[in-house]
């Protein structure tokens, strides 16, 4: 396994690019669609950081559909890792956006961008660390139920939302769609 460790990099590091371009199309797509709901569901449709953390896991998703059938031979736990890699992603975000907040009072657009794109970088480089270890194939399958159950939570809190600061959009206010 691994035995292709330049191949492997490679794709991630292909990944952070794709995160960070499709993430960030993905940031005006529901304005676009002139709000269509099936597009909300993958796209942000406020300005809550819940819907941003949606602009760095859709794009993984899609992106991992294609590198599984590059990289599935060569790697010993792929669902695993992407799923690590997501969730550190997502609770950097988190973290970071409230630390900072915290002392500005006020969200910043460049330390938002900053803190997608690095973000990204974390995501990619911590799945490829674990891509080496040896977890075992069996659980992939538990990992793989993990990641998509994260992309349907995303779907669902869209839609009905929770009262919470993570929710709520820093524009209006307000909670959800």
């Amino acid at each position: 396994m691994f035995d292709n460790y330049n191949n492997v990099k490679r794709w991630e590091l292909w990944g952070i690019l794709w995160i960070v371009l499709i993430g960030s199309l993905l940031h005006f797509t529901y304005e676009w669609s002139g709000n269509s709901y099936i597009v909300g569901s993958f796209s942000a449709v406020n300005e809550s950081v819940w819907e941003h953390l949606k602009l760095g896991y859709f794009p993984l998703l899609l992106f991992s559909i294609v590198e599984y059938w590059f990289v599935r031979n060569k790697v010993r736990n792929f669902y695993f890792s992407k799923t690590i890699g997501i969730i550190a992603m997502e609770l950097f975000i988190i973290i970071s956006f409230y630390f900072y907040t915290a002392i500005t009072n006020k969200p910043i657009l460049f330390m938002d961008i900053g803190l997608f794109i690095l973000g990204a970088v974390i995501c990619q480089l911590i799945s490829f660390k674990l891509m080496k270890l040896n977890i075992g194939k069996s659980s992939n399958i538990i990992w793989f139920s993990l990641f998509i159950l994260i992309g349907c939570i995303f779907v669902l809190f869209t839609f009905y939302t929770p009262e919470l600061p993570l929710f709520m959009d820093y524009n209006t206010k307000k909670y959800g769609v």
